[in-house]
């Protein structure tokens, strides 16, 4: 009672004599600072879309555009050769001034004008600047004179200390390639996967879609192409995304994992005080748009959509379709622990929590020994089976009364956190089957303590370790990764622990306790979250998981064979699913499009002519000057092709577009309906590290990275993540399904360490032999 009494601001009874008005001050001071805390987030909102609108010029740029014009009038002449004159004329205050005010008045509103003009003139002069590609294209270390006068233009017309979303309103739209050209890079893609049959056939297909309906349906995506500001995102949001009614659980979310070698604390509470702490950290450089745009080569900037919905989003299930709902800075977390959901606040009048005050807000959670209302403990499971039964149980029993206040909590907190009672991590006398073990767990845990539809949730195990997984149609791995590389950094180096391994920071005694969520949850209910549950189950125990680290050698020396890493792992990627299967297969590698507005991804097909050409002569036992020939021949056309795909030249987002008008028109096109059904049997991607200045490998070379992971697309595929950790070692997260008797994670995985090494051999320059390779490793 004592905390509800500090919770009323004022009360009052009615006596005879009158009314008594008491007030707590206290709690007055409280509702103060939280406002302002509201109003000074607007301030700070609305500014920023002051300097962002007027970018790449500043506020205090019209202020010397006026000055110039009054100083240039007081010289008696006219910069704007009479259109001073002409405003004045057509002013509806100019009887009640004089004609010295309506003088200024004119100027100012022409320095006004002009200064806009500019403004749209430098923005467009900057959109057609970014247009430009052919850096891309040219030869690590020789830059032509064309763009190194490019890279100075750019830097004029960029303007000075860019905020997050700066870039914005100059950044080029996504080019709509011409069909005829698209249509042959996908010949070209599938030749080596097809019969000389096969093959003719789909030619045919292709040519009588080129010349029929190809160009009414290019038409229309040009048409979209000029209104929308990106001809992909959104049908590639809703029909690939959210029109999935299939579980979101391994088939869509992926993971993110802690640091390979080390634990910051061995205390669960701590970890996670620290974790919600850098997270909420982020979130505010984030509103406050204090993070840099991301740039390529420090000069090309980059598309930062994507963030705006990182924090107090959820994917809302729907029958048909679901949809993403963000809502604004939320003051609290949702945490799950042994079956019971809570509300964490993470303020307190205004003032966000220390990382001492959040441990031991958790450590009140852990304490808690009140067991799970009836239907509370597995209710998660509902996010993690098909959509259907989940919309349907979502209207009918979470629509009102306190199932909906207690899932209204969960959907618009700014995060969701387990606190997961099992211990993970590189760990035990089998290292190796621990971390597979790691990232199943962080891939669908026991399917009911996580809230896959969040956009991220945060996973504290019971010795310390943590990890994330991210919900996917809100937006692309990289930009995850960019948070999580964060959110370690700060956690270790930034905020650190005591000797103990406790939180640093001060404490308030009279911090709220956190909340228990209450639920009326039916039988009928009950039902359908054990259906659910039996689905997701049945998925998470088909998924096969095996992550190692390849730490023989790293991008350093695959750099010394003047191969990009990338396509060198790629390569190796597709001698080893040779080696596996004794086939070829269709390869999606993810390749990023945010060189354009509200770009997200491309497809690079990695299985190509060349690369097919180059296992082929190796596994034959060809000479080794031919097979490092072609070596050199596929890892640069796979250059080429990822180079193209970022660049906005790719295959499959447009035939993907071209599919989607089609339907929208009720046209069947044979073509596009079996380009569109072909299975991705190796789905592959890396992660990028986007913020080495945070960590210090030189230093501290165990705090490394152990990446993240995704499930397999194909039922009869492979799935494979993989990050490039400095100069020395590459970490891999390869998945399949249990299912197949013709897929084995850690048989694929011992052919990707094999492959690697075998590339090197051939690409090391001033290697003698096999021999002497062998023996130099």
């Amino acid at each position: 009672m004592a905390e509800a009494h500090q919770a009323v601001a004022f009360q009052f009874t009615i006596t005879p004599e009158g009314i008594d008005l008491q007030l707590s001050h206290e709690a007055l001071r409280q509702v103060y600072l939280s406002g302002l805390r509201s109003w000074k987030k607007r301030f700070i909102r609305m500014k920023n879309s002051v300097i962002t609108g007027v970018y790449p010029a500043s506020p205090s740029s019209w202020l010397f555009v006026v000055i110039a014009i009054l100083a240039t009038m007081y010289t008696r002449s006219d910069p704007s050769m009479g259109l001073i004159a002409k405003i004045q004329e057509h002013l509806p205050v100019s009887q009640s001034l004089s004609a010295q005010c309506q003088t200024v008045v004119s100027a100012v509103l022409f320095s006004t004008l002009l200064w806009l003009s500019l403004i749209f003139t430098m923005r467009l002069c900057l959109k057609q600047l970014l247009s430009y590609h052919g850096w891309m294209f040219e030869q690590h270390g020789k830059i032509s004179n064309t763009t190194k006068v490019w890279v100075a233009l750019v830097r004029i017309f960029s303007g000075r200390q860019p905020l997050l979303y700066s870039y914005q309103g100059s950044l080029p739209n996504l080019p709509v390639p011409a069909v005829k050209d698209t249509i042959k890079r996908y010949l070209e893609s599938v030749r080596p996967l097809m019969s000389e049959s096969e093959f003719e056939r789909m030619s045919t297909l292709a040519t009588e879609f080129e010349g029929g309906l190809g160009n009414r349906l290019q038409w229309y995506l040009k048409l979209k192409a000029l209104w929308a500001a990106n001809y992909v995102s959104d049908w590639w949001e809703e029909y690939i995304y959210l029109r999935g009614r299939s579980p979101i659980m391994v088939n869509s979310n992926y993971y993110g994992m802690d640091f390979l070698y080390v634990t910051p604390t061995p205390i669960q509470a701590a970890r996670a005080g620290n974790t919600i702490q850098a997270f909420l950290l982020y979130r505010r450089k984030l509103n406050r748009e204090e993070m840099k745009p991301w740039l390529l080569r420090s000069s090309v900037p980059c598309c930062s959509y994507q963030f705006e919905r990182m924090f107090d989003t959820c994917r809302i299930p729907g029958e048909t379709t679901d949809t993403v709902q963000h809502w604004q800075d939320s003051d609290y977390v949702a945490v799950y622990h042994r079956g019971r959901y809570f509300r964490l606040w993470v303020y307190k009048a205004g003032r966000m929590l220390t990382s001492r005050e959040i441990e031991l807000q958790i450590q009140k959670i852990l304490d808690d020994s009140s067991p799970p209302l009836p239907g509370e403990d597995k209710l998660g499971a509902l996010t993690a089976g098909d959509r259907v039964p989940w919309a349907k149980v979502r209207k009918q029993f979470f629509s009102t009364g306190v199932n909906k206040r207690s899932l209204d909590c969960i959907e618009k907190a700014a995060f969701f956190v387990t606190l997961d009672d099992d211990e993970q991590g590189m760990m035990g006398d089998d290292p190796a089957a621990s971390l597979d073990r790691y990232a199943k767990s962080l891939l669908h845990g026991k399917c009911y303590d996580r809230w896959f539809d969040k956009s991220f949730s945060v996973v504290v195990y019971k010795n310390g370790k943590n990890g994330l997984n991210a919900e996917h149609s809100w937006a692309d791995a990289p930009v995850v990764a960019h948070l999580w590389e964060f959110v370690l950094a700060t956690d270790s180096f930034q905020l650190g622990y005591d000797e103990e391994g406790h939180c640093k920071g001060d404490v308030d005694p009279k911090l709220p306790q956190p909340q228990r969520l209450s639920w009326e949850i039916p039988p009928e209910c009950e039902e359908v979250v054990s259906q659910s549950l039996a689905v997701a189950q049945a998925l998470a125990d088909d998924v096969d998981f095996h992550v190692f680290s390849f730490s023989d050698f790293g991008k350093g020396k695959i750099k010394k064979c003047r191969i990009s890493p990338d396509a060198f792992i790629q390569l190796a990627l597709q001698l080893a699913y040779y080696r596996d299967r004794g086939l070829f297969c269709l390869t999606y590698e993810a390749s990023m499009t945010r060189l354009f507005r509200e770009g997200r991804t491309e497809t690079v097909r990695s299985c190509t002519n060349e690369s097919c050409a180059f296992v082929k002569a190796l596994e034959s036992g060809e000479d080794e000057d031919l097979c490092r020939r072609l070596l050199r021949l596929a890892t640069d056309k796979h250059q080429n092709l990822y180079r193209m795909a970022m660049t906005g030249a790719g295959i499959d987002r447009h035939l993907f577009c071209l599919y989607v008008v089609s339907k929208y028109l009720g046209l069947e096109s044979p073509f596009l309906k079996e380009v569109l059904s072909e299975p991705w049997r190796l789905s592959t991607s890396q992660t990028p590290v986007q913020q080495v200045e945070l960590f210090d490998l030189v230093n501290h070379p165990e705090y490394i990275s152990c990446g993240g992971g995704f499930g397999p697309v194909a039922d009869d595929g492979y799935g494979v993540s993989y990050i490039i950790v400095g100069e020395n070692m590459i970490n891999f997260h390869v998945s399949c399904k249990h299912s197949c008797a013709q897929t084995d994670s850690h048989r694929y995985g011992a052919h990707i360490r094999q492959a690697l090494l075998d590339l090197l051999l051939l690409g090391e320059p001033g290697r003698p032999g096999k021999a002497q390779a062998k023996k130099d490793l």
